[in-house]
């Protein structure tokens, strides 16, 4: 399968964007379109990675009004090899949800307004399942390309922890945030990739290391990681899994031990950096600012941040009790041995083979199923997904069956810096299996 990306001229811009606008009323795609006419390969990236000129709100309310004037270095390597960035696609605020839900504008999955895209980039599935040969930039801290991927029926890499610069990314979690692609196959991603990836002076966590495409013929299947999902969600894997043995994958069943700690490792990490992170949106510096400057300290400051909505709030206060005197030692620092041992124990396996996994737990949700449903439960949502995004794994979702219309994504894992291995599996899945896609706007 050859890469194909949408190219427009000045006045098919202009028609895309109309057609943009129309569907944005619906699905709320994205945050901004941007109509100032102009012509390439075009791309939309999500809303907390920044675009000269261009509004990024992370989807908060507290950013409102903030117009970066300087490119991330991902749009900014993009831009100088011909690509149009059509605007900011929609996500959970500063990316806190699976399901695209925390955010003044909720995502509607484009196969079925009825149903969830999933979080927190959301409108980048969106962008790519609607858009003719579409390619959107998006992020990861915990499964944020991977289960939004899986929902809108696109496919979704995120890459090695620092194998792109995240210069220009507006924080969730330091350690954790890895800026990656959503495209509709692997070949447009690959290209990508090319482009993008590599060391980066202004990122000190960017790395030079080339990306390897390294093949696996073992595919493992970790029993403990599998458990508690969805019987349909399972049955249909197991189909996957037959039709992976019959050309040739050896699969294998095995245990990690302990691999259920990720994911309140990776809550007590991620908590904790945001709580740090968003300290400082204080009403000085950064979108929306206060004039009131009579107001006490706690007044003032409690004015500029009520505008954080109701998951943002709690990461806050949760983040900060955990960074506290008190609890560091026994939270913070225990999570970050939690984490190393389970790099070194997915690891071992990840050197003979790739893990395999259905992207989410359950069939796409209604809208109104996971409105009030309480924070614990939308956490265990990522149950598949934090393991490799804590341990900084590449991993890719891809599109491998439909159930009842809507799309099931399967999840594949692989060692440090052997992305291109995941491309190059799916691209051979490619050439047997048709995806369908929501919409053809071009």
């Amino acid at each position: 399968m050859k890469e194909e990306f949408l190219y427009v001229d000045k006045e098919g811009y202009s028609k895309l964007v109309n057609h943009l606008e129309n569907r944005n009323s619906e699905l709320n795609a994205f945050n901004f379109i941007d109509k100032t006419e102009k012509e390439g390969k075009i791309i939309s990236v999500k809303d907390n990675i920044c675009v000269q000129g261009i509004p990024a709100t992370a989807s908060s309310k507290v950013l409102s009004g903030y117009v970066p004037n300087f490119n991330a270095t991902v749009v900014d390597r993009l831009q100088k090899n011909g690509f149009a960035v059509v605007g900011k696609t929609n996500m959970d605020e500063f990316g806190f949800g699976s399901f695209g839900i925390n955010s003044d504008k909720i995502a509607h999955n484009p196969f079925d307004q009825r149903y969830v895209a999933g979080g927190s980039s959301s409108g980048s599935a969106i962008a790519t399942a609607i858009i003719k040969n579409h390619i959107s930039i998006a992020e990861s801290t915990g499964g944020s390309i991977s289960t939004p991927a899986s929902f809108c029926g696109v496919v979704g890499l995120t890459p090695t922890y620092g194998a792109i610069s995240r210069y220009g990314l507006i924080d969730y979690a330091n350690s954790l945030d890895k800026i990656g692609v959503m495209g509709r196959n692997s070949e447009s991603l690959k290209y990508v990739m090319n482009i993008v990836s590599g060391q980066d002076e202004k990122d000190t966590t960017s790395v030079s290391n080339t990306l390897e495409e390294v093949r696996k013929d073992k595919l493992y299947v970790i029993d403990n990681f599998t458990k508690n999902i969805n019987q349909t969600v399972l049955d249909r894997f197991e189909e996957l899994l037959s039709r992976f043995s019959s050309d040739g994958y050896k699969i294998e069943h095995v245990k990690i031990d302990n691999l259920d700690y990720s994911l309140p490792a990776y809550y007590i990490l991620s908590m904790a950096e945001a709580s740090t992170n968003l300290a400082k949106y204080q009403g000085f510096k950064y979108g929306h600012k206060l004039k009131q400057f009579s107001m006490g300290y706690n007044e003032f400051f409690t004015e500029a941040r009520k505008d954080f909505g109701m998951e943002a709030k709690r990461r806050i206060i949760l983040g900060t009790f955990i960074r506290g005197k008190s609890f560091k030692q026994k939270y913070y620092e225990k999570a970050l041995s939690i984490r190393a041992e389970i790099i070194k124990r997915m690891k071992s396996f990840l050197k003979e083979g790739f893990i395999i996994s259905p992207t989410a737990p359950i069939l796409t949700p209604k809208i109104d199923e996971v409105k009030d449903i309480t924070p614990v439960e939308e956490y265990s949502m990522d149950m598949l997904t934090i393991p490799p995004n804590l341990c900084g794994f590449p991993h890719i979702s891809f599109p491998y069956n439909y159930e009842k219309g809507l799309p099931l994504g399967a999840q594949l894992i692989t060692d440090h810096f052997n992305d291109y291995a995941l491309l190059d599996f799916v691209s051979h899945w490619e050439e047997g299996f048709k995806y369908r896609f929501a919409e053809e706007i071009s």
